[in-house]
């Protein structure tokens, strides 16, 4: 169940409780289950559980979730919306390094130097579970079917940033695009959503940081994709009329 999009957001630095009776409700319908309630965990467990992801955090588009240098806190688990996360290069631009999604795991970046190494911005309003570290950590330890899920968590985002440099490091920018959204697409199925059709919710020069391109170089790896009958493209919208040859085209 997703959360109300009327939800009255916080004031600023406020993270209001949630009770436990319906955190355990949202999350027995919530696509962050594998982590919020892994297979065996004992009904005394998930109370435990339950009061360790005990707040939740609304987001506005543009806030700042968390900047490089923040002391790190806490995970925090998409519960609806869009983020990304940035980092700032030497000469003052902004590298785009991940688009997160309901379902996925933010914070993971400030585990080692106890510092957060990145932003994570909204890139439309959001809202997050938000999960001290220290106490799910503790918690992982008693529970060892919570710390194989943590586990495969982490074991994603590290499989996930090597697909990133190999998309960096060997596409032509027709191949990075298609590459792309057959990456988002498969992660909006998993979800519910369609796999051919979606609305892209970061720009397209967002999605050229993402992808090492310039904005005129995404715009024309689009309209070429559509001159060749693979995709039909109305701004945002996009769908995906021949995925075969998409597939095929980020696999060359």
């Amino acid at each position: 169940m997703e959360p109300s999009r009327n939800l009255v957001p916080p004031k600023e630095g406020a993270l209001p409780p949630i009770q436990p009776d319906a955190l355990r409700s949202a999350c027995s319908n919530c696509t962050l289950r594998e982590l919020c309630l892994p297979v065996g965990l004992s009904p005394e467990d998930l109370e435990h559980l339950d009061r360790v992801i005990s707040k939740r955090r609304m987001l506005r588009r543009g806030e700042a979730l968390f900047r490089a240098g923040d002391r790190f806190e806490a995970l925090y688990a998409v519960r609806s919306g869009f983020l990304k996360t940035t980092v700032s290069k030497e000469d003052g631009r902004e590298q785009v390094t991940g688009f997160q999604m309901s379902g996925e795991i933010l914070g993971l970046d400030g585990i080692g130097s106890a510092q957060h190494t990145c932003d994570a911005i909204a890139i439309e309003d959001a809202s997050v579970c938000v999960i001290p570290f220290e106490e799910l950590e503790r918690l992982s330890r008693e529970v060892g079917e919570l710390q194989r899920q943590l586990h495969k968590v982490m074991s994603r985002e590290i499989v996930r940033d090597q697909g990133v440099m190999f998309l960096l490091g060997s596409m032509r920018a027709e191949q990075r695009v298609a590459a792309f959204l057959l990456n988002l697409t498969k992660r909006l199925k998993a979800r519910g959503y369609s796999s051919s059709a979606l609305v892209l919710r970061m720009s397209r020069e967002e999605i050229g940081s993402y992808l090492g391109l310039k904005l005129e170089t995404v715009s024309r790896a689009f309209s070429k994709l559509q001159q060749e009958g693979i995709l039909a493209v109305r701004q945002r919208e996009i769908e995906i009329l021949r995925s075969e040859a998409l597939g095929a085209l980020a696999n060359e």
